[in-house]
């Protein structure tokens, strides 16, 4: 076999692991970047918080990306040892934070859970969306190089045809990601007519048109290893990305957007059908001749471009989400409602995906079943609900620290009635300061940039880099020096003040 056959063997033909194995691994981060807020809060208590830059960034990285690094490699048999770990470091920084607490010292605790629930929240954004778009980026920038690695377990890889690796959530979490932030649900369309929203519509997916066409002529022209079963001879995750969007524009221009959830439901429900009583299953699987052919557009692509139906399905469940979870909310008792709502619509949808497992089919990416997208929400919502829970742990330990600033979290204001205009004129350079210092800010801001810089990067080290007879050692410092370049290249882009768009 060639190298390039032998690599794409080694990611061929897998069945990934159970579901709570990768929503454990999945939740890990939410605990990261708790972790990461106490630790800044308990900085600013001792003063010893430091604004160098390259401290900054150091910090962020060892809370944030070092862990996942670790999780997906040579911890992955530990990840309950790790939740363990984080807690108690977690419990440890508040309890240090609250015993140096400066306000509200002599208060009982009753009383200050009394006056937090009636704290009021000012955020121009909500940090549980951005720690889930940051999350799925830097787990996906990791997970696609270190699987060409022996060290990285290939439970966590893309499953051939059922099962749940970790890397199977991939798309499906940043199709939602995405849906919970488009235009439709900041209400920035329809600021005309239909025909003008379309147009707009159309020219919004041509950078990502052409960065599809861009990665299969790189692909071809240099003979990199393809999993082709993923998406096909010519697809990739782009075009899906693309048609996707087009797809859902149309929906959201014939159907109301709070009716989201039940074309969401009806388009997974009845691809499912079509899967179970029609030929369609077959033809993805075996194409038209029965044998696997791939003559022919649609044969050559058949998973990429049937699959896009259960994406659409998943966008659709997304965009009802960001219309719930960005719905604007005064109080802090308000987000542990939301918090509570999301964990049990997720406990819900786990349990509706075990009878639909039994019953019906198991989860398959290649054809974005139906027990595809219930995981791919479920898993989601869960990640959501875990990030709001740390948020609003964070929010009242910044509640019982005067003056402290914490980038990415809420921000807390004693009443409603407070002039807004006069709050920001009093903390908007120091919250601008600490922005350009936040990895997580960095992250998210140019999150398509760092996606195609770790493409780049990963197809460079697989043709320089022997990764199928690297030890152990050798690939955690590659995988590391690559994941830490990427990194600190975004990083550097925001102390500037740069956000790369495409559009």
């Amino acid at each position: 076999m060639s190298q390039k056959q032998m690599k794409e063997a080694f990611v061929s033909n897998l069945n990934g692991t159970s579901v709570l194995e990768v929503t454990q691994g999945l939740c890990f981060p939410a605990f990261c970047i708790l972790c990461r807020g106490l630790l800044i809060i308990f900085s600013q208590q001792l003063c010893s918080f430091s604004h160098n830059w390259k401290i900054r960034f150091f910090t962020d990285f060892v809370v944030l990306i070092v862990p996942l690094v670790t999780t997906l490699t040579v911890l992955s048999s530990f990840i309950f040892l790790e939740h363990l770990i984080v807690i108690i470091c977690g419990a440890g920084l508040f309890y240090q934070i609250y015993q140096r607490r400066t306000c509200y010292a002599r208060v009982p605790v009753q009383k200050i859970l009394e006056k937090f629930l009636k704290i009021s929240l000012e955020s121009e954004y909500n940090p549980a969306i951005s720690g889930y778009r940051v999350i799925n980026s830097a787990f996906t920038a990791v997970a696609i190089l270190a699987v060409d690695f022996p060290l990285f377990p290939r439970k966590f890889a893309k499953t051939e045809l059922y099962g749940t690796g970790a890397m199977d959530f991939g798309v499906g979490g940043f199709v939602f990601g995405t849906a919970m932030v488009c235009l439709e649900v900041r209400r920035k369309y329809l600021e005309g007519s239909r025909l003008n929203y379309l147009r707009k519509s159309l020219y919004s997916v041509g950078p990502l048109l052409f960065l599809g066409i861009a990665r299969l002529v790189t692909i071809k022209s240099i003979g990199y290893q393809e999993h082709v079963s993923e998406y096909g001879v010519h697809w990739n995750f782009f075009f899906t990305i693309v048609v996707v969007k087009l797809i859902a524009a149309l929906l959201l221009i014939i159907f109301p957007l709070n009716k989201s959830w039940i074309v969401a439901i009806s388009i997974t429900v009845l691809y499912q059908l079509t899967l179970d009583f029609t030929p369609l299953k077959s033809l993805i699987l075996y194409g038209t001749d029965g044998r696997g052919t791939r003559v022919g557009l649609l044969n050559a692509n058949r998973e990429g471009i049937i699959s896009t139906l259960g994406y659409v399905a998943i966008h659709m469940a997304g965009v009802q989400t960001g219309l719930y979870v960005l719905k604007k909310r005064t109080y802090i008792k308000d987000w542990i409602k939301v918090m509570c709502c999301l964990l049990l619509a997720g406990i819900s949808l786990f349990i509706s995906l075990h009878i639909v497992q039994v019953n019906v089919e198991a989860v398959s990416r290649r054809m974005a079943n139906l027990a595809f997208c219930i995981w791919i929400v479920a898993s989601s919502l869960s990640l959501l609900s875990c990030l709001l829970l740390s948020d609003i742990i964070l929010s009242f330990a910044k509640f019982l620290t005067k003056g402290t600033l914490v980038s990415c979290s809420w921000k807390l204001i004693e009443s409603p009635a407070t002039n807004k205009k006069h709050s920001e004129s009093l903390v908007s350079e120091a919250e601008k300061k600490e922005a350009r210092l936040c990895l997580i800010t960095a992250l998210n801001r140019n999150q398509l940039t760092f996606f195609l810089l770790s493409n780049i990067t990963t197809g460079l080290i697989n043709m320089m880099v022997d990764t199928l007879h690297s030890s152990t050692s050798w690939a955690l410092f590659v995988l590391s020096s690559y994941i830490f370049i990427n990194c600190l290249v975004i990083y550097v882009l925001n102390l500037q003040g740069k956000i790369i768009k495409f559009w």
